[in-house]
């Protein structure tokens, strides 16, 4: 993995995901991420998941950002729409152990949040694992190629 002051990050919420998103963007800042792009939304007011999280996901699909961080109430539909995309593999994380196995084991280029199920606290320490953990490769590989259609 990129050290983090290297790493181009983007992150997108929806209206339940922007408290928590404004959280995120200090932490990045605090530990030292440089590049970070929000994609929105940029209001607490209703909004749909989908509006932001498909220019999140072609943006890093196309290369533009090594990772991405999605925010939404339960985390389940910003993560199905990134994963719409061929070159997305977002991965809804609700603990710590789950964001290093998605790095680890699944190759997860974008991490989906669930605001209203985790902390803050444990909203960070998901983003630092998934920050700094390394894809082992290996056996997971061959069921990483597996996964388009």
């Amino acid at each position: 993995m990129k050290p983090l002051n290297k790493l181009r990050i983007a992150i997108c919420n929806d209206h339940a995901g922007f408290e928590l998103k404004g959280t995120i963007l200090d932490h990045l800042k605090a530990i030292g991420v440089v590049t970070v792009k929000d994609f929105g939304a940029y209001i607490p007011e209703s909004s749909d998941y989908a509006d932001f999280a498909h220019p999140l996901a072609l943006a890093v699909e196309k290369g533009e950002f090594d990772l991405g961080i999605t925010i939404c109430g339960s985390g389940n539909g910003i993560s199905m729409t990134a994963n719409k995309h061929q070159g997305i593999r977002s991965a809804l994380c609700w603990e710590n152990e789950i964001a290093s196995l998605a790095r680890r084991h699944n190759d997860a280029n974008v991490i989906s949040l669930p605001a209203r199920f985790i902390t803050a606290n444990e909203a960070k320490e998901m983003v630092n694992t998934f920050l700094t953990t390394d894809f082992e490769g290996g056996r997971h590989k061959k069921r990483i190629d597996k996964i388009p259609c």
